[in-house]
């Protein structure tokens, strides 16, 4: 029985269909990065052409720096912690903050009553000790005249002689501690050793004090001095005995002359800072204790870069590297640039290294720029090219 003859046509259009659909999802595959990567291009070209209005800052030859300015204190030269030399019950505080005392004043007082105790027990002991010292030295003149007479041995008046040697010892030893307990019981009043001003209380009435704990605070008015921090870059253009003017807050108009007394050898574990002292030379009763003081120094004459606060800006992934927004006025784009910073200054500026003169910068918008971002500059600060028709 011969075989029926079946169409081929259908089975070979089958594979071509499956074969063209294989190579149609493969080339999808291919191409979908390619693609992704184009629109990503293309976004990242249309963030950069948005040009963004910003305001700018030219550096200029006058931003130089020839005074250093710090805020310090009014402090007195010597402060210092007066404390009872004895231990007891604090019975009365005779002064408060703020109050001016003399030399000799009485300043505390304490519980004297054991001390006084002391002393009679002192004294009691003192007078049985000198009449025992008399009777035998009266006694040891008899034994001398019975030696001489060869009544008695030697042995014998050797130890009369030792017995009144102890006693007069004895008497002297207790006439020491006597003198001993009249001191700590003069040690319960504390009295002013200087003229001053009290600036601390540390203790109130009823407290019970150790030996040498601080009670008041007494500082000398005679000499007063400012401090104040100077940050370790700074610190080799102070010198010892170098004259600075101060200015005080409650009268910046007038300047007083003072010089730098002290400069700390170690910086502040905390804020890494320089504590500088400079000794006031006139204005003892304008400068109060505690008021806030301006110290300005003379720098060196080297010329300094000084633009706006609000040109600097910290990225969010580096908080500690303070950075600006250089301008290229050719590409009308930025580009960021690290500074370091220097002091404060007058007009809301702050003195800059790494910069250069004529550069400009971006003051204003700093936070809202990227990366190589365009930017639309004023008109005063557009180039001629772009200006000209």
């Amino acid at each position: 029985m011969p075989k029926p003859n079946i169409p081929l046509m259908p089975i070979t259009l089958n594979r071509l269909q499956f074969r063209y659909t294989n190579k149609s999802r493969l080339l999808a595959v291919l191409l979908l990065p390619l693609t992704i990567s184009s629109g990503c291009s293309d976004q990242e070209k249309q963030t950069q052409a948005v040009s963004r209005p910003v305001k700018v800052f030219r550096i200029e030859d006058t931003a130089t720096v020839g005074v250093m300015s710090f805020a310090g204190e009014v402090r007195a030269r010597i402060e210092t912690p007066l404390s009872f030399r004895v231990a007891g019950k604090l019975l009365e505080r005779k002064v408060d903050v703020g109050d001016q005392v003399r030399k000799g004043q009485l300043l505390a007082l304490l519980d004297g009553n054991d001390y006084r105790l002391a002393v009679q027990g002192f004294k009691a002991q003192l007078a049985s000790a000198r009449a025992d010292s008399t009777f035998l030295r009266d006694d040891l003149a008899r034994y001398r005249e019975l030696l001489t007479q060869q009544v008695i041995s030697p042995p014998e008046f050797e130890r009369h002689e030792t017995a009144y040697t102890t006693a007069k010892e004895r008497t002297a030893a207790l006439e020491a501690q006597l003198g001993q307990a009249l001191n700590q019981m003069t040690y319960t009043e504390l009295h002013a050793d200087r003229d001053g001003v009290v600036t601390a209380l540390a203790v109130e009435a009823g407290q019970v004090l150790t030996t040498g704990q601080a009670v008041v605070t007494l500082a000398q008015l005679d000499e007063k001095e400012v401090h104040f921090d100077v940050p370790e870059h700074r610190l080799p253009e102070i010198k010892r005995q170098q004259a600075v003017n101060v200015s005080l807050w409650s009268d910046d108009n007038r300047l007083l002359k003072a010089k730098i007394r002290e400069i700390a050898s170690a910086a502040d574990p905390a804020s890494r800072t320089y504590r500088v002292k400079a000794s006031l030379l006139e204005g003892m009763d304008a400068a109060q204790l505690g008021m806030t003081a301006t110290v300005y120094i003379q720098g060196n004459n080297a010329s300094r870069i000084a633009i706006p606060l609000s040109a600097i800006y910290t990225p969010q992934n580096q908080p500690d590297h303070p950075t600006v927004w250089l301008v290229d006025e050719q590409a009308t784009t930025v580009k960021s640039v690290p500074v370091r910073l220097g002091e404060t200054l007058a007009g809301e500026r702050i003195a800059v290294e790494g910069l250069a003169t004529g550069q400009l910068l971006v003051s204003a918008g700093v936070q809202r720029l990227s990366e190589g971002q365009a930017v639309r500059l004023p008109e005063e600060n557009v180039p001629a090219s772009e200006g000209q028709p």
